[in-house]
């Protein structure tokens, strides 16, 4: 198992994983994998133990709210600015400074990385750092926003995604979430399970409960403040999205139109669930190798 450790960011203390790296033998590229909600950086070790084996350096770590990194004292404590510091301090703290890394997110992971690669050009702390991105079942908030602004002719297929994205309105009730992710889990996830076989199961107890209830605030923080904005960024980092065709929560309409934000970019729809780290973590493995190994 790899190592846990702590790197402080913006007051916190977020817990880390290395794989690989200097005392692995070989300096092979540096991945940092940023998990979703409800999840933590376990839910990666499938994959990181691949990358690893493949050469890899890979860097994991539990998101402010998540695991065993602390949890902020208000919601406004998770602003994908915040998020983008933590990535920061975490890179930081585990990579030489003049070595790129390659960037994987799965669900809210992603869409905070979304956050750093679309500010990379104007951020000195990022410039040039990021090598590219591979984003899985996790839009971009900025893309979103552009979807909705731009509704002609997809009506239907927002209204469609409206549906499918249900619980990011529901979160935003005040303690309601909260107190059904602690109270009723088991039942939640045993839902959750029949929807996508690859959801967290009920047996992670209370360490799921508090992750789910902590990381309601990512929604709360940031959906309602994304879609008011009008953002006009966009990245030339080499962006890789996996958008699997099962996913219950997010539909084909969420990758349409992704020239208007990335170039070069391309779009893999396997069939799989939105759970696919999970479900098939070769998978995925192969696809971050190949897309790290076409920046090379």
């Amino acid at each position: 198992m790899a190592e846990l450790r702590y790197v402080h960011s913006a007051g916190l203390r977020i817990a880390v994983r290395e794989y690989g790296g200097h005392g692995d033998g070989g300096r092979g590229p540096c991945v940092v994998l940023v998990h979703g909600y409800p999840d933590n950086q376990e839910m990666w070790r499938p994959v990181a133990e691949r990358l690893r084996a493949a050469g890899m350096h890979v860097i994991t770590y539990d998101v402010r709210g998540a695991g065993r990194s602390d949890v902020p004292a208000r919601a406004a404590g998770y602003g994908t600015g915040l998020l983008v510091d933590d990535l920061v301090s975490v890179v930081a703290a585990t990579v030489p400074a003049d070595e790129p890394v390659h960037l994987v997110g799965h669900d809210w992971g992603s869409i905070q990385l979304w956050e750093a690669v679309l500010g990379e050009a104007d951020d000195a702390r990022l410039r040039g750092r990021i090598a590219s991105f591979t984003s899985i079942s996790g839009p971009a908030l900025a893309h979103m926003a552009y979807l909705v602004r731009n509704a002609r002719g997809r009506r239907l297929r927002l209204l469609r995604q409206l549906a499918h994205s249900w619980y990011v309105y529901f979160f935003q009730v005040p303690m309601l979430p909260e107190l059904l992710w602690r109270r009723a889990h088991r039942p939640i996830t045993s839902l959750g399970a029949r929807m996508d076989p690859g959801t967290r199961t009920g047996d992670e107890g209370g360490e799921l409960a508090a992750d789910a209830a902590n990381g309601v605030n990512l929604y709360r923080a940031n959906v309602r403040k994304a879609l008011r904005a009008s953002p006009r960024r966009r990245t030339d980092v080499p962006v890789l999205v996996v958008a699997p065709l099962r996913d219950p929560f997010l539909t084909g309409v969420t990758v349409e139109d992704l020239e208007h934000l990335c170039s070069p970019v391309a779009v893999i729809r396997p069939d799989t669930g939105h759970w696919v780290p999970r479900t098939h973590p070769d998978l995925v493995a192969a696809l971050v190798q190949e897309h790290v190994s076409a920046q090379a």
